[in-house]
Formats: structure tokens, C-alpha cells, sequence
């Protein structure tokens, strides 16, 4: 199955969460916690050097072990100002690095992380696939990448809401329709790397952890 065109450019992404910025830990912190939680556990028993790949304001951060050594990168600077904030009033002293960095042209060598985790990420870039690529490139073999993210609905009154919102995508920064076949036709083309864990998280199974393997 083809992937459908983006609905989303980073121009959208961009001024849409410039937007979102100052009020974003206030709308989302509570619905996205429990996915966050579980995304970071997952990073927490792998350890090592681990890339943040959408890291906005930085609610996971707070979350990783001190182990962990965390580069958090995102498209959006005034959403990176928020999670430089975080970091310096909670003193996380495992977070490396924050960048300005577009998810889909990593600024980083081939097999440099441990581990990739993109919390809520895929459902906002143009290119979903070209940002699993990214990943994949940067991860080292036998590490693992960790998402969570909404996958659509298939039919019902879901459905429908989702479809209705797509219509928005732009003004909202994310794509709302967001079906399995997109990760799953990736993981079809790439042999290297394979589906360890989906499981349907709370609140009400709207997200989704998944993680891949590269072997």
C-alpha cells in the first residue's frame, strides 16, 4: 500500500507549534503522560547514549534514568526553549544536548545511538518514512528505536472524527489519520529491522508503544 501525500510541510509544523508552545504542557501533559512513561521505561533498560527525536518541551525528560545520556532534538525552537527551561530547573544532568533539527535530515554519523525513542512524533513530520530511515541510520545494530504514537482508527464514529480533523492538519501541526500500514509497509521494505513490542497504551487505547529492533 502507498503511503498517502502528507498533509503537513515544516513550514505547517513550525508555525503551528510556535503556537502550541506555551501551552502545551498544559493541553497534553496528563492524556500523553502514561505513553511517555511507558516510552521512557523502555529507553531506561537499554541505556546508553539515546536520541529524543521530537523531544518539544521535554515532559520525558525528567522521566530517564540518570544513565541514560539523552540528545533531544525538535523542528521548533520556541518549543526547545520550553525544555531548556525543564532541564536547567531540574538539574538533568544526563541531558547532553538540546538541538534545532528537522527530524527527516538527522545531523548525526551512521550507528551513533544506542537507542532512538520519538514520543508522538509520527503523526507530525511530512515523511514519516524518510524519519524511520533517519532512525534506523542512527541507531546502532542490535539497539532499538521506541515510539509511541496514535495509529487511526479503521472505521466507526473514530474513524470519522479523525478524517474530519485531517482536514485541519496544517492549523493543527499533527495528522490525525494515521493508519498501521504505514509503519507497517516500512518495516516491509527494511529487513534489518524488526517489530519487538506493539501494545495499545492508555488512556482509552489512543496510543500506541511500539519498538523496533535493527539487527
Amino acid at each position: 500500500m502507498m503511503q498517502p501525500p502528507s498533509a503537513l510541510s515544516n513550514e505547517d509544523v513550525e508555525s503551528a507549534y510556535a503556537r502550541w508552545a506555551p501551552v502545551y504542557d498544559l493541553v497534553f501533559t496528563a492524556c500523553m503522560r502514561p505513553g511517555r512513561k511507558a516510552g521512557s521505561a523502555a529507553i531506561n533498560a537499554i541505556g546508553g547514549r539515546v536520541l529524543d527525536v521530537g523531544v518539544g518541551t521535554g515532559l520525558e525528560l525528567p522521566m530517564f534514568a540518570p544513565h541514560v545520556k539523552v540528545t533531544g532534538i525538535d523542528l521548533s525552537e520556541p518549543m526547545l526553549a520550553v525544555a531548556r527551561r525543564r532541564v536547567a530547573a531540574a538539574g538533568l544532568t544526563n541531558i547532553e544536548s538540546l538541538r534545532t533539527m528537522d527530524a527527516m535530515a538527522l545531523d548525526f554519523p551512521d550507528e551513533h545511538f544506542d537507542a532512538v525513542i520519538a514520543p508522538y512524533l509520527l503523526t507530525v513530520v511530512p515523511d514519516p518514512h524518510r524519519t524511520l530511515d533517519e532512525m534506523a541510520r542512527v541507531v546502532k545494530r542490535g539497539g532499538e528505536i521506541v515510539l509511541v504514537n496514535h495509529i487511526g482508527a479503521e472505521k466507526g464514529m473514530m474513524a470519522l472524527i479523525e478524517a474530519w480533523l485531517g482536514r485541519r492538519a496544517a492549523a493543527l501541526g499533527w495528522r490525525p489519520e494515521f493508519p498501521w500500514s504505514i509503519i507497517g509497509d516500512w518495516l516491509a521494505k527494511r529487513p534489518d529491522i524488526h517489530l519487538l513490542e506493539r501494545r495499545n497504551l492508555a488512556p482509552l487505547n489512543l496510543f500506541t508503544l511500539i519498538r523496533l529492533n535493527r539487527t
